[in-house]
């Protein structure tokens, strides 16, 4: 087995176990509040606070990642999480509760050290798939949320939760022992890291869509056991069940959609997943009988693991020197997407007796996205042409109807010595040379205006008053409705440019 391969192994089988930890008390809150009483909004917090830590973490442990390793970083958070996970099981107030819960975060924060580590060992054809794979370490609660209810059922909540002891042991001393102690660092400073980045608007971009996508994972993960529970009447074993399911459906197909986003373009995997999660949001609004909610969920996982793997795909394709700092950032704010809902949500029912609203924050935000989502898909194909554009070894020069001169690229500065600001507005006719009559002229614009192309060899003159011989193409650029917009001169100079050399 090559390294490669070792650490996926290793650094996803943590994340399950981090994973598993992180939903302890969401999972295990209808047993809880048996014990504890607390009020719905009580709950709510509770469950949601694991996920605060959860989400800030990410940002320095992403950056700690690259300049420390994988082995370091894993080893330190599942011996920290042994404070918690002890503090909680002997929980017996909503303050203990909540500082346990807390720092069960460190479970969740620890996606930022797989996805910052793994891409090193793989060239970027593969950092969708592979990051796909390792966030597939999302089943870890579902493994939670299936196997608590039934545990606590035997043995106690309290005594479920000490269980989780023995896992936070055996996989830090499974890092510790078996990872790569030779993993390539980056040693920039944070600041550096920060500054070369956050103006990046794509980063915020991508912060957005992971928000929506992956906060509507943790959402419904940490909210539906007791929605489940207090709005349906279900069992709490059943309700554990069914959020096994969710969480199930959306891991499964977070690494299809990784891989998916290795084949296409990622911005048209987003397009499908942001209309499907609109379409859930304002399904669920309605509060549907059970069978109907069942659908609205499991599409939301479908669209959430689906997105989680195809925005984790872009985030290497557009940060690679930056990557720590870029996933710890984005993946944060994917964290911070599955803390407000599950507050929001319960704050709105106690004022209106129903869930609508929240649900349909979900849609609009989702719609919100969507359109984002075109606009950049749209976005980076004027950025391709435009590069094309400017790395082109032609000199290409762009005019009006009126042939005004727009644009011209850096191979027309270097021919013609003239740059885009002493041409634009200017008509091509700042590089005649002379030496060509009217006439010829006439004929150029014949031809475009009855054929929409003329080519042929022409006599300029640079801005140095040099004449040279070009192979000179102009096509006229028409719109849907057949008129002519702009016209796009293409020439290559004659490499004989001395032009008593050509008489």
């Amino acid at each position: 087995m090559n390294q490669g391969t070792k650490q996926l192994v290793i650094q996803t089988g943590s994340l399950v176990a981090g994973f598993m930890v992180w939903v302890l008390i969401s999972s295990l809150m209808p047993f809880i509040k048996v014990d504890i009483q607390l009020t719905s909004t009580q709950i709510a917090w509770a469950t949601a606070v694991p996920v605060i830590l959860g989400s800030l973490l990410r940002v320095p442990i992403g950056y700690w990642t690259n300049r420390y390793g994988a082995r370091i970083l894993f080893t330190i958070s599942f011996i920290t999480l042994i404070i918690p996970i002890t503090l909680i099981s002997y929980a017996n107030s909503l303050f203990t509760l909540i500082m346990g819960g807390l720092m069960l975060g460190i479970g969740g924060a620890v996606f930022s050290v797989g996805v910052t580590s793994l891409p090193k060992y793989y060239g970027k054809a593969k950092h969708g798939f592979i990051n796909g794979i390792y966030g597939a370490g999302n089943i870890g609660t579902a493994i939670t949320s299936f196997l608590a209810p039934i545990l606590a059922n035997a043995y106690g909540w309290r005594n479920t939760i000490k269980l989780f002891l023995i896992i936070v042991l055996i996989f830090a001393i499974i890092n510790f022992l078996l990872g790569d102690r030779k993993e390539r660092k980056v040693d920039i400073p944070l600041p550096e890291q920060i500054k070369a980045v956050y103006k990046n608007p794509k980063l915020w971009f991508l912060s957005l869509f992971y928000f929506i996508t992956f906060g509507s994972f943790v959402a419904f993960t940490i909210y539906l056991p007791s929605f489940l529970v207090n709005h349906f009447d279900l069992g709490k074993v059943d309700a554990g069940l069914r959020t096994a399911g969710f969480i199930a459906v959306a891991t499964v197909f977070r690494p299809i959609g990784g891989w998916i986003g290795d084949k296409i373009n990622p911005f048209l995997i987003l397009m499908g997943v942001f209309t499907g999660l609109t379409f859930a949001g304002f399904l669920l609004s309605f509060t549907p009988s059970l069978p109907i909610y069942s659908f609205g969920c499991l599409l939301v996982a479908f669209c959430a693991g689906i997105g989680n793997g195809a925005i984790f795909k872009l985030v290497p394709f557009y940060f690679s020197k930056q990557a720590g700092i870029v996933n710890g950032i984005v993946s944060a704010m994917g964290g911070l997407g599955g803390f407000f809902p599950p507050i929001i949500l319960t704050i709105l029912f106690n004022i209106t007796g129903h869930y609508a609203i929240g649900f349909m924050s979900l849609s609009e935000f989702s719609l919100a996205s969507l359109i984002l989502v075109v606009w950049l898909y749209y976005q980076e194909k004027l950025e391709i042409s435009s590069k094309i554009v400017n790395h082109a070894l032609d000199g290409i020069c762009v005019t009006d109807v009126n042939g005004i001169i727009q644009r011209v690229n850096p191979a027309f500065t270097k021919i013609t010595g003239y740059s885009q600001e002493e041409v634009t507005g200017k008509t091509p006719s700042v590089l005649q040379s002379g030496e060509h009559d009217n006439e010829f002229y006439r004929k150029m614009w014949d031809s475009l205006k009855s054929t929409g192309i003329w080519d042929g060899y022409i006599w300029n003159k640079r801005k140095n008053n040099d004449i040279y011989q070009e192979w000179l193409t102009i096509t006229a650029i028409k719109d849907d409705a057949g008129e002519i917009k702009n016209y796009v001169a293409v020439f290559t100079e004659e490499k004989k440019n001395s032009k008593d050399k050509w008489k």
